[in-house]
């Protein structure tokens, strides 16, 4: 029932050979879905900053009314 085949250096190279094809495959799957989150939540960062920056400067900023008579 046991097969005593030794596994040779070359078995393990075709095999890991193998197996990062398949994982290079995937990962360029995923690599457009990736730079594109990234580059949404980049801006959505910006946004915010920009936003909560200008929120906090209107409220720290004095104004100076001038009356004309």
């Amino acid at each position: 029932m046991t097969d005593n085949k030794r596994i040779s250096r070359e078995d393990l190279e075709k095999r890991f050979a193998h197996l990062q094809e398949d994982f290079q495959g995937k990962l360029e799957n995923k690599k457009q879905t990736v730079v594109a989150a990234a580059a949404a939540g980049s801006a959505l960062l910006i946004l915010c900053s920009y936003l909560f920056g200008r929120r906090r400067g209107s409220r720290r900023s004095t104004r100076v009314q001038f009356r004309q008579k």
